[in-house]
């Protein structure tokens, strides 16, 4: 894995870590992982790389899954703060935060509705479109409306709309599961097979060639900050899930190699991804620099990555922060947000 790091030029935005360890009130945080979804795994990963790096720095954590003993847990010994690190539907669609929000538990992350929007593909590029950034056209097709129109003359409409290659994935859900390039017609039907494996719903997208650009947000207080964007080089040349969380399989980049220019323009267009959906705290969205170095929002999300291979950590590090730090400023920041709801 080849790494660029540059010094934390970063931080107009404040000290991230200053005098988070002067906090009176640090207790106990609960790291919620695993859930039941195509994810899991990569969760619990996140989960791991969480609670090691908060009691790094001093912190008791317990680490739990969503099952039917969380909230009894909750109710009979509430944490100080909710941590949740659960990728796709159970943690991203806002239903787990709902729930958090009920009892009163402060939590790390967006709240319910924003997550909600941000989950959702085309609801998120509808809503960042509208305050001018840029995204891949794309069509999303329900399943049981590309069986209803006849799969073929459907696909055969999407190429001639809009070109190939195609871009196939599903409108909600991360870690690149299901989603897959289309470079010849033939392969449309498969690859939109594969994407109903996973969701209901298919976007379907132009494909931008390009550059694939992660940007990391972070907020603990003084307002969101865009961590060095990292440039992703997958080895096979797509940055699917076994790129994602195989040591090895892809190279990155800190800085990314276009220069301060696309640099900033990155860190601009996270930002207002993540100002525009209303996220809290951390958000990471992804993108496409083409050829001409124009940026593409391809998706913003919620609950980023953390294990050992992610782009959140990864951004950190090249920022100069030590993450663990940096998730005991995010929960403090939570933890000012307690309410006084029975719990």
């Amino acid at each position: 894995m080849g790494h660029s790091y540059h010094s934390p030029s970063w931080a107009a935005g404040g000290d991230v870590a200053a005098g988070s360890d002067a906090m009176a009130d640090r207790g106990r945080v609960l790291v919620l992982a695993g859930g039941l979804c195509h994810e899991r795994e990569v969760s619990l990963r996140s989960g791991r790389r969480v609670a090691e790096a908060l009691r790094a720095r001093g912190v008791e954590v317990e680490v739990r899954d969503v099952d039917a003993l969380l909230l009894p847990a909750l109710r009979a010994d509430p944490p100080w703060v909710v941590f949740p690190v659960l990728h796709g539907a159970v943690g991203e669609d806002g239903a787990v935060r709902e729930v958090l929000e009920s009892l009163g538990v402060p939590y790390v992350g967006a709240v319910p509705a924003a997550a909600r929007l941000a989950f959702d593909k085309p609801t998120a590029k509808t809503l960042t479109g509208r305050v001018g950034l840029r995204s891949p056209r794309g069509v999303a097709l329900p399943h049981q409306l590309f069986r209803e129109l006849g799969a073929q003359v459907l696909m055969d409409a999407l190429v001639d709309q809009m070109g190939l290659p195609l871009m196939v994935k599903p409108t909600r859900g991360g870690s690149a599961l299901g989603a897959s390039v289309v470079r010849e017609p033939a392969d449309l039907a498969t690859a939109m097979m594969g994407c109903f494996a996973y969701s209901e719903v298919a976007l379907v997208e132009q494909y931008i060639t390009g550059t694939e650009v992660a940007v990391a947000v972070v907020d603990v207080g003084d307002g969101p900050v865009a961590l060095p964007p990292i440039e992703i080089v997958p080895d096979a040349g797509v940055y699917d899930y076994h790129a994602r969380y195989t040591a090895g399989a892809t190279e990155f980049f800190v800085p990314q190699r276009r220069g301060p220019s696309v640099d900033e323009e990155c860190r601009q267009v996270a930002l207002t991804a993540h100002r525009t959906l209303g996220l809290r705290d951390v958000s990471r969205t992804d993108l496409i620099v083409d050829a001409a170095g124009m940026t593409w929002f391809l998706e913003a999300n919620v609950a980023p990555g953390m294990t050992e291979t992610s782009l959140l950590p990864m951004a950190a590090e090249a920022a100069g922060l030590d993450v663990g730090q940096l998730y005991l400023d995010l929960c403090r920041v939570a933890g000012s947000r307690r309410t006084t709801a029975a719990v």
